[in-house]
């Protein structure tokens, strides 16, 4: 398996860290299979000690971005107007793009998440 990241967003100052995790660590990404986007877990699974974090959205190896709407962990081409892996360049414009779905799975390479409650400890002790 390739490396598996996780991007880690704090609202109240608007500054993002990145934890990276070598293959060593294939605990981890087996901790947040099956969590979908919107889903609260535990900072202990990722090693932040009395943190909650919400899944925002992520990548897979290849890119493409998961979508909300999209159910499982499949890879889907929808037609889009807007949003999530699609950007704008003529009003009215529909493409058919490729997502993945709102399921965390093995071919997760990168997950975004918020912190929802913090510890007593500054996050970049953990880092």
């Amino acid at each position: 398996m390739s490396d598996f990241k996780v991007i880690i967003g704090d609202p109240e100052t608007g500054k993002t860290y990145k934890k990276d995790f070598d293959e060593k660590s294939e605990e981890v990404r087996r901790a947040l299979l099956g969590l979908r986007i919107g889903d609260t877990f535990d900072g202990e699974l990722i090693g932040f000690d009395k943190y909650k974090f919400q899944i925002t959205g992520g990548s897979d190896t290849e890119g493409f971005p998961m979508h909300p709407s999209v159910q499982g962990t499949s890879r889907r081409k929808i037609l889009s107007r807007r949003g999530i892996g699609f950007r704008l360049k003529k009003k009215g414009l529909r493409l058919r793009k490729s997502v993945r779905g709102n399921t965390v799975s093995e071919a997760i390479s990168a997950l975004n998440v918020k912190i929802v409650e913090k510890g007593p400890d500054p996050i970049e002790k953990f880092l």
